[in-house]
Order: C-alpha cells, then structure tokens, then sequence
C-alpha cells in the first residue's frame, strides 16, 4: 500500500449499489491512512429529486460533505464508481478547487455527437427502450430472506465474479426489510424507480460544464478491461480530460467488486503525487483537457 495518509477521500456509489457494498474498498484505503465519507444512497432524498443532468445529487453530495461532524482533512479527493464519478465531477466543477483530486471509476465523460444523442433520446423520452432503464424497471426487488436474495444474485454471471466480501456487503447493505412481506422478507433498499430515473436522465453537459467551470485539480480514471462503458461513451474526450493519469484494470464494468483491493491500490498510485512537495505535485499534474475537447496520447487498456 501507499505511505500513511491523513488526506480524505469522498466517495460516490454506483446507481443501484449503496455506499455499503464498497466495505472491502473503503478497508484498503483506511488502512493506508485516509479517512474516508461516503453518501450512503444518493437520489432518495425528496429535497435532492432525481432530475435531468443530476443538479440535485451532485448538491445532495455537496451536503453531505457540509454537514460532516468535522471538515474533511486536506488533501481532499472526490472518487466516484459509474454514475458516483459524474457526481462527483459535477461536485468539483460546481465548487473549482475545492477539491485536490477527482477520480473516476469506469465513468468515461460521455460528449459529441453521444452526447448530442442522449440529449435527444431524453427529450423524446426515448432513453428507456434502449438504456439500462429498460431493465432495472423490471428488476426483481424482493425474497422471503436474506438467504434467498443471496442465492439469487450469487447465481448471476455478473454477481459469481465478485469479491465474495462484497456480495456479503451487498446483501447487508443493498437490501431492507420489506414491510409488505412476511417477517425475515427483503426489499432493494435502492428503489428501482429511482435507479431507472437516474439512468433515464443521464447527464449529457459534461464537458460544457468542465469548460466553463473548470474542476481546479487533476482528474484520474480508472477503467475495466472488459467493460462496455467506454466503447458505448467514447473515450476520446476522457483521456484529453486526464492525461497520464490513466489506469485499466481486468474486469468489467464493476470490476471495483470484482477486485476491490487492487482497486484501491490504483487509486491509492495515482493520488500519490498529492503526497509530494507543491513544485513536484504541480509538475506530475496532467495539462488541462483543452477547450475542444480533443483527445490527449492514445493509450490501451493492458
């Protein structure tokens, strides 16, 4: 692991998966000396609706850092997983130079004519009949226990690949009595409706906002080998977004379950020039994405 830290890092959880689920990863990062806050489910607030582009989460993030019992330690770093990582860009665009560091996890910006294309499909709502919305709209979202609702997703292709600590975490955390069952019966604590409302409003400003209200500090992704994320977004923009500042991992889409100490450990890398002197920390930095949009050096997943 990297040298002991006492920066914070802010973390933002992928649709459907509450704060929870990433205990494994959180672990690693604690242990290496961050101190680390997490929303634990972001959209289900009524003062923070789920709305097109997400103005209303990105503030429901920004809340919770303003109502820490103490203000986040310095370095702070706003790291996020799919739809976490456009909040938290969001975050740090909405308040530039707040934050010393934003990392997304399998979030490619989404821009050009994609973007121009979810734009449209959102305005002719669309959206649904080819996004993921189509299926979590159907998700199942109740057992008669515990155990049931861990046999169910352990038997998915998807879910067998994970860290079996995080499917542990999941069943803890992703799940709620269901007070319309029988005693011992579960419900998706991450209601469905508003899962598929976030997918159906997909922000598609992104790079109009970073122009306009630069974030102030380096940006890093991280990506999954094997995810369809990128090839769907587009990855020319993310990388003029953040330069050398790069990283694949084997996996998919939440390849973060998959590999959760690995995961950290990436991260943990890139955040390591923050730990440098201000001229060397400011000399790692990458260039800004120029106003363009243009993509930086091309480089593959390993």
């Amino acid at each position: 692991m990297a040298a002991a830290h006492t920066g914070t890092i802010v973390f933002c959880h992928a649709n459907g998966f509450p704060a929870g689920t990433y205990g494994v990863l959180f672990d690693a990062w604690r242990a290496a000396g961050w101190d680390v806050q997490a929303p634990p489910r972001l959209g289900h607030d009524p003062r923070h609706p789920v709305t097109s582009n997400w103005p209303h989460l990105r503030d429901e993030l920004l809340a919770f850092v303003d109502a820490l019992a103490a203000p986040p330690r310095r370095p702070l770093v706003l790291a996020g997983h799919s739809m976490g990582g456009y909040v938290a860009l969001l975050a740090a665009c909405r308040r530039p130079g707040w934050a010393q560091a934003v990392v997304l996890l399998d979030a490619p910006v989404v821009a050009g004519w994609r973007a121009h294309t979810v734009q449209m499909l959102k305005l002719t709502r669309l959206i649904r009949r080819g996004g993921p919305g189509r299926v979590s709209a159907r998700r199942r979202e109740r057992w008669p226990s515990r155990a049931a609702a861990h046999a169910h997703f352990g038997a998915k292709h998807g879910f067998a690949r994970w860290d079996a600590r995080v499917l542990d975490a999941y069943i803890a955390h992703g799940l709620e009595p269901d007070p319309e069952g029988p005693a011992g019966a579960v419900r998706l604590a991450f209601r469905r409706d508003v899962e598929t409302r976030i997918y159906d409003t997909l922000p598609h400003h992104l790079p109009d906002v970073v122009r306009r209200h630069p974030p102030g500090c380096p940006v890093a992704y991280v990506g999954g080998t094997r995810s369809p994320e990128g090839r769907q977004a587009g990855m020319a923009y993310t990388r003029g977004l953040v330069g050398p500042r790069l990283r694949f991992l084997e996996g998919g889409h939440l390849f973060p379950m998959e590999q959760p100490e690995a995961t950290a450990q990436t991260v943990l890398e890139l955040l390591q020039p923050l730990q440098a002197p201000p001229a060397a920390a400011a000399a790692a930095a990458p260039a800004a994405a120029t106003r363009s949009g243009r993509a930086g050096p091309r480089s593959r997943p390993a």
